[in-house]
């Protein structure tokens, strides 16, 4: 299959593009389609053939559930069945972040089809804050199932080109509109009650909407807190597996004031926060990449994650990939969850 990349400017007038793009799709093809976070691989949600093809294409477990993407908030409620008890709270958290990089896992009506939500009662929900998905989901008059465009586990992509890297050939069409602005993966929230009863939030995924953003809305409850033994043994949304977000390198996480031991005969690159660590200062690294070079800025820094792995991964001089841990506060949080995943063994 050959892969047409098609370029398209959200800041014009793009909708002979967006019906393009969704004819592709309601003919139950697959299109690359990018976001504020991540380019997306997209299908129909309602076509269970174009959504068994992305599970194919990315070699993505039929466990692990899939987001739909929406053009606005009004139009989740035809595939959601909110309880009244915890629609105010949905409805504060929708008009603070809609459209936006926040994913809200809801209970889901029959329309949407089992392979969409690996079979659990929920459908993960987002609207998101780029123009082109939005567009191209209102040409369609559908939401659009969309993982991360790219092989599953695999580094995340921010761009096109990363796209075409891991699908080429594979998908009929990527729509190219420059780099993602925000790098990280939406924040993926459950509304839920606590053991008071009082409506409040669990946080499956951390990502550009932080806790302390949260926090002013809802009571957010700690990772793991009030969910059962189903709930723990699969996950229910997308990257809550261990190992996620993977270089196929080696990745080692390491504290930049910590001195770092180089086993003899393997080349290590270096990912630093700013690039003035006590450990970017060793002179045992191939090559050395910073996140936010000289500013130590974390929303620069999330913006570069995904590209800087990328780029050390596909560096023939590296070997072994060190990534210096970052500070675990607003967008340290997702980076840090990104990191840890990328770093786990596979098969664990």
């Amino acid at each position: 299959m050959q892969t047409r990349v098609m370029e398209v400017d959200p800041l014009e007038d793009c909708r002979k593009v967006y019906k393009e793009a969704a004819a592709v799709l309601a003919d139950g093809g697959l299109v690359a389609i990018p976001t504020e976070t991540v380019y997306g691989l997209g299908a129909d949600a309602l076509n269970t053939a174009a959504v068994a093809e992305v599970f194919a294409v990315k070699d993505r477990p039929s466990f692990d559930p899939l987001i739909c993407h929406f053009a606005n908030a009004k139009g989740i409620k035809d595939y959601t069945d909110v309880p009244a008890e915890l629609q105010d709270m949905v409805d504060k958290l929708a008009k603070e972040f809609w459209p936006g990089p926040m994913t809200l896992v809801l209970p889901r009506k029959p329309i949407i089809p089992d392979i969409v939500t690996s079979g659990l009662p929920t459908v993960a929900c987002r609207v998101p804050s780029h123009e082109v998905m939005r567009g191209v989901a209102r040409a369609l008059g559908r939401p659009i199932a969309a993982p991360s465009a790219n092989k599953f586990g695999h580094i995340s992509p921010t761009s096109a080109g990363a796209v075409m890297k891991e699908l080429g050939g594979a998908i009929p069409l990527i729509l190219d509109a420059g780099a993602c602005s925000e790098g990280l993966e939406s924040t993926i929230l459950m509304p839920c009650l606590d053991e008071k009863g009082k409506p409040a939030v669990r946080l499956l995924r951390e990502g550009p909407i932080t806790r302390e953003k949260l926090r002013g809305i809802c009571r957010v409850l700690k990772p793991g807190k009030g969910k059962t033994a189903a709930e723990e043994a699969l996950p229910n949304a997308p990257g809550q597996l261990k190992s996620h977000y993977a270089p196929c390198k080696p990745l080692i996480l390491w504290n930049p004031k910590e001195e770092f031991t180089p086993q003899e005969g393997v080349a290590y690159g270096l990912i630093t926060y700013e690039g003035d660590s006590p450990l970017a200062a060793q002179d045992c690294w191939v090559e050395t990449m910073p996140l936010s070079p000289g500013s130590g800025r974390l929303a620069e820094a999330a913006v570069r994650l995904f590209a800087v792995m990328r780029a050390m991964d596909e560096n023939e001089a590296v070997q072994v990939i060190v990534a210096e841990e970052l500070p675990e506060t607003g967008l340290g949080c997702a980076m840090m969850d990104r990191l840890r995943r990328a770093s786990a063994k596979r098969g664990e």
